[in-house]
Order: C-alpha cells, then structure tokens, then sequence
C-alpha cells in the first residue's frame, strides 16, 4: 500500500471520531457549560485519557512495533511474532492491574495535587471528580491491551480496525450526554451527566478491546493468558519502553505540567484548554497519528533490511505531506479560532464569553500545530533503530523550558501563556529532532523538498490574509441559527481551501505528476 493509501485510510477514520469528538464537545458544553461540573469532568477524564495517550499510544507502541515487525515473516512465519505479543501481554496484564488498583486508592492524593483552588475548595464537587476519575481509570487498562492488538494490526498493514476502534469512545460519550440531556439543567442533573459520563468511558475501552480483539484474531492472533515470564525479548522491550515515555509522550507530558499550572488559574480555566484542545486535535489526530502509524512499520523494514534510501525517500514524503496539511490548517485556525468557537460552542450554558476565551486559547495552540505533528514523524526515525534514549534527552530539554515558559507566560496571560508555552516547546523539540537526524546521517531535506515547503509557507500565509479580511464580516452569522452558524463556518473553510489549493498548484507544490509519484511509492 502507498503512504497516500494508508495515511488517507488512517486519516479518514480519524477524522470521523474526531467529528463524533467535536459532536460530543458540543453537547458537553451546552449541557454542562464551562467552569463548576465541567471543570471536575474535565480533570477526572484528563487522569486517564493522558495515561492512555502517554504509556499506551505513545511509549508502548513506539517500543513494540519495531520489535514486533522484526519477527513478522520469519521462518516460523509469523508465529514467533505471535509468541513475543502473548509474552508481553502475560507481562502486562498483572501490571496493569497493580498499577491500575493503586491509582484507585490514591486518586484522592491526585486529584488534590492537580485540581483547581475552586474546585478543591468545594467539597462536593472535589468529591464528584475522584468519583468520576475512579469510575473511568479502568479505560487505561483495557485500551492499554487495545494498543498491544492495534499494533500488531498495523504491522501487519490492517490498518483499519484500530483506526475506526476511536469512534467507539465519542459514540458512548454522545450516548451519555443525551442522556444526561434529558434530565433537565440543574446541579444534581449535571453531576449525575459526569457519572453518566465516567461509566461511558470505561465501557467504551472494553468495547474497543472487544473490537480489535475480533481483527486480531481475522489475522489469526490468539491471544492466550500465560504465566508472566520475563523473557530476554519483553526485557528488552521494557527497556526501550521506560525512555520511550519521554521521546514519545512529551505532547502528553506537557499536559500533566499544563494541569498543575491550570490549578492556579481561575475557575473555567481546564474547561477552556480542553475545549480548545478538541479544534487542535482534529488536524493533530487525523494527520499526525496517520502519519506516525503509517510509516513506522515500513521504517523499521527498511532499516532492518538496511535500506537506507528508502527510508530517507520515506520521511522526506512525510514530513512533505505533514506541512501540506497542517501548515494551512494552523494559519486557519489561529486566524479564524474565535468563529468556530462561537458557531460551534456557544449555547445552553456556555456563553459567548466563555466561547471568545477558548477561541483566544485556539490561536495559542495552533502555534505549535505543526510542529506536533512533524514529532510524529521524526520520532519513527529512532524508534525504527531502536534507539529511544536520544529523544529522551531532546524531550526532557524542550520540557524544561515548556516548564520555564509557563513560570513566565501563565501569570501574565493565563491559560493563553500555557498554550503558548507548549507551542514554542514542540518546536524547540522538533527542532532537535531533525537536528540530530541530520547530524547523524539517517535523515535530511533536500534543497527541492525546502523549496516546495517554503512555498507552502507563502499559500498558507496568503490564505490567512484573505481569511483576516473576511472572518469579521460573519460576525452576526457565528452565534445566528443553526443554518447561518453552519453557512458562515462553511464559507471560510471553502474560500481558504480555495485559496489554498489554488495558490498551491499555482506555485508547483501541488501538482498530477507529485501526486502521482506519491500514490505509486510504497509505504
């Protein structure tokens, strides 16, 4: 399958549990608006969710794949690859369930570490969110072992299922908020909506479990319950995993900093950044995680098979195709944040205040847009060569300085200087990364592709002038009716894709023959 193929599979559905995602923020904001209920929901669901993304998503797969597709098509065809994944799941399983039952106990210590002043200070509330986080803590488990039969599937170029297992999560999530709709506005029905809440999300990790277990097994993968073996293989995945939670997680991490900071803010503060984080997510979710899935099985082949070239041919295309894509989707929404926030959010209990601030905070994110997603692609290059000790360090510098930054931008602009913060730190980061590629050898941009990625830069800035012009005139329209909300949001994504697009191909970056070329290079 070509990268363009596999990335459109991955991407696309993404971008339908995105969609569900941003439904479901939608109805989240009308139904428990921004600040008090919200706020506890927010931090309750953040505990597990960024452990999930940290440990699951980020160090775990980047540590495995390799090691997996190492033993995929061996003599013993692919049963020893098979041996390996049942090993690391008869390891994983008791220590999920340590790790899982000791954050039980201490949930109250943690939730007291990161929650707000207002909200440690109301009692009820404090008691609702440790409630609710306890409720939810199971879905790290069971998507921990989704992860283990996600990464296989990739491996083996089955990209689909894991891609479509997400949708799950927002469907439960949308289920629960409709029912906690119909149970009226006051404070008791709101707090019922968070358990309501909380109860979704682990079953939603057990039906996604489910769900890819049934794939796994169509390639015929069984997955056998044995006594844990410390087995030399899983020892040395254990070893890459541990630095891999810096190199692969330092977007994760940053967001654990940004819920200590966010604790000496106002109330509102969590609701604004995880709102905004939602519109972030979308571009970050469908090209980013698309793209690290896609190549890092077909990395480490290359680099297992020591072809070198091909590997360098295979980044270059996509760190092309990442700044294609995100590069005019940051300038978009940092230029047009406030709109979308206004059009989408705004309603039942979220303001039009409360939709201006978490439009500011957009603007802060999409800084960084970029850069987020070109982690993603760098990362593969170590990972693939089984080195995960040099993002380490390249992690625990950039997060010094988000860490530094926030002590300096957080008191001055509040939840916008954490936004900030974390942009300027990913591309400290990304920097590094490609630094370090160069300087070694593994990876570099030609003079060609630095040419069509300037070129980019300029469509993009273009495209952003001309939406700055248009965007005030929709003003009335962002926070009208359901069909002049939708008509005016729709107009500035048609006229900067337009915009976009055009200037592109009138520019050489996009053209038949590049497509082409792409859609017949293998992945």
């Amino acid at each position: 399958m070509s990268l363009i193929r596999n990335v459109t599979t991955i991407g696309g559905l993404t971008a339908i549990s995105r969609v569900f995602g941003f439904a479901r923020d939608m109805l989240l904001a009308r139904v428990l608006g921004a600040g008090g209920v919200a706020d506890a929901w927010q931090l309750a669901f953040q505990l597990p969710n960024i452990f999930r993304r940290l440990f699951a998503e980020g160090a775990f797969a980047s540590a495995f794949v390799p090691l997996f597709n190492q033993r995929v098509g061996s003599q013993d065809g692919n049963d020893d690859a098979f041996r390996f994944a049942n090993d690391v799941v008869a390891v994983l399983v008791p220590i999920l369930l340590a790790f899982s039952g000791l954050a039980l106990i201490a949930m109250p210590w943690v939730m007291g570490l990161f929650a707000s002043d207002a909200l440690a200070a109301d009692g009820t509330r404090f008691d609702l969110s440790v409630a609710m986080a306890r409720i939810a803590f199971p879905y790290l488990a069971f998507m921990s072992l989704a992860t283990l039969l996600a990464a296989i599937l990739n491996s083996m170029s089955r990209f689909a299922a894991a891609a479509a297992a997400p949708i799950i999560l927002n469907l439960c999530l949308v289920a629960a908020l409709i029912g906690g709709a119909m149970l009226g506005g006051g404070e008791a029905a709101k707090q019922q909506t968070g358990l309501f809440l909380a109860i979704a999300v682990s079953v939603s990790g057990l039906l996604q479990f489910l769900w890819l277990w049934f794939w796994a097994r169509k390639c015929s993968f069984s997955l056998k319950l044995r006594r844990p073996r410390l087995t030399p293989e899983v020892g040395t995945l254990g070893r890459l995993i541990l630095p891999a939670v810096l190199g692969a997680g330092v977007y994760q991490i940053s967001r654990f900093i940004d819920l200590f900071f966010l604790s000496s803010l106002p109330d509102k503060s969590i609701t604004f950044l995880a709102m905004a984080d939602r519109l972030n997510q979308l571009p970050l979710g469908i090209i980013g995680i698309a793209l690290g899935t896609a190549i890092l099985p077909a990395l480490s082949r290359y680099i297992a098979q020591s072809e070198d070239g091909e590997a360098s041919r295979l980044q270059s295309n996509a760190v092309e195709l990442a700044l294609l894509l995100t590069m005019p989707a940051a300038v978009a929404l940092y230029v047009t944040g406030t709109a979308i926030t206004r059009a989408f959010y705004t309603g039942g209990a979220y303001t039009v205040a409360d939709s201006l601030a978490t439009g500011s905070v957009v603007a802060m994110l999409v800084v960084g847009l970029p850069a987020y997603v070109l982690v993603k692609v760098l990362m593969p290059g170590f990972f693939a060569r089984r080195d995960t000790k040099t993002p380490v360090y390249t992690a625990a510098i950039s997060l010094t300085l988000n860490v530094v930054l926030n002590l300096v931008l957080v008191p001055r602009l509040g939840v916008e200087g954490l936004a900030l913060a974390g942009s300027i730190s990913a591309w400290t980061n990304c920097a590094m990364l490609y630094g370090i590629l160069a300087w070694k050898g593994h990876f570099r941009l030609t003079g060609q592709v630095v040419s069509r990625i300037a070129r980019i830069m300029l469509a993009s800035a273009a495209m952003g002038a001309v939406l700055w012009w248009l965007v005030p005139l929709g003003t009335d329209w962002y926070i009208g009716g359901v069909i002049e909300r939708i008509t005016a949001i729709a107009g500035l994504v048609l006229v900067g894709v337009v915009v976009f697009f055009g200037l592109a191909i009138a520019f050489g970056v996009v053209n038949r023959a590049t497509i082409g070329q792409l859609r017949r290079r293998k992945a």
